[in-house]
């Protein structure tokens, strides 16, 4: 069996050892302190709560928290808006044990995209590369250019379109990605806002699991506990046909299907990038009619 490590204990205990003492105005000499960060009693008094109820929160004994006791902690550990809305998915009551069991195969049939969105993922098909992602990162659809831009999607089984299967277990990973352990974080912190989310989905705890067995790099940051949902930016990729891309990306959920988002990649007109993507357009068009006439 697999488990999803979204624990609130390893959450908190990651944000307050992550704070400097001295920034908060807090005394904080290192032969005075053990251990890094803020102590559960520092925590506490910055909250306005007890300690006993802060360690009682902390260590996951707390049956029930108001958003305003959630807002405090926020607030005394400077969490960002990505990660209070994390912990205030995992410290809403739910009926499981400590630890959130996955079964070793996914509980359902696997998300699908709406006729509708292909088409619009198809009408932009030789200008804009585009793709639709599900819960825990699967790429359930793409458009001919979108499948191209970065991995080849089209020859993978559905299970292995992931886009943090691919990141960190794919060995093309790394040429793709220059800016590798960049985008190795912004996978991480999307996955774990998702596991938040969706605490009990099975194929993000099969995901989240398969990881931590296989990537020690992925380990290290989910141990890390960052939350940061990455949903716009700049990215580079060298392509292995057409050279190297500088693509800006835009993520937008669905408005019917929340927890799918689309994403886009464009260039600035007139850009070496957007010359490449042309090309790319081109030699992917070029592969559908041959094949075609087979």
């Amino acid at each position: 069996m697999l488990y999803a490590e979204i624990e609130i204990s390893s959450f908190l205990k990651a944000r307050r050892a992550a704070l400097d003492p001295a920034e908060l105005g807090l005394p904080g000499g290192h032969n005075r302190r053990r251990v890094r960060g803020l102590r559960r009693e520092e925590v506490a008094q910055l909250a306005g709560i007890s300690v006993d109820y802060y360690t009682r929160i902390e260590q996951g004994r707390a049956p029930a928290i108001s958003d305003s006791v959630l807002d405090a902690i926020a607030r005394a550990l400077r969490l960002s808006g990505g990660e209070v809305t994390y912990l205030r998915n995992v410290a809403a009551p739910r009926r499981r044990g400590a630890e959130a069991v996955c079964a070793p195969f996914p509980g359902g049939p696997r998300q699908t995209v709406r006729p509708e969105i292909q088409q619009l993922l198809d009408a932009m098909d030789t200008v804009v590369p585009a793709l639709v992602m599900g819960r825990g990162l699967d790429i359930l659809a793409w458009n001919a250019l979108g499948g191209r831009v970065a991995f080849d999607l089209a020859p993978l089984t559905p299970d292995r379109r992931n886009a943090a299967l691919l990141v960190f277990l794919d060995p093309a990973a790394r040429r793709l990605h220059p800016e590798w352990e960049k985008k190795a974080e912004e996978v991480v912190g999307n996955l774990r806002a998702d596991s938040g989310r969706y605490p009990d989905d099975p194929r993000i705890c099969e995901v989240v699991g398969e990881l931590l067995d296989r990537s020690p790099e992925f380990r290290r940051l989910w141990d890390a506990q960052g939350v940061r949902e990455c949903l716009r930016g700049t990215k580079r990729i060298v392509h292995p046909e057409v050279g190297e891309l500088t693509v800006t990306f835009e993520s937008m959920r669905l408005g019917t299907d929340p927890d799918q988002v689309m994403v886009t990649y464009t260039a600035p007109r007139g850009s070496v990038t957007e010359r490449r993507l042309r090309e790319l357009a081109d030699r992917v068009g070029g592969a559908a009619l041959a094949a075609g006439a087979v």
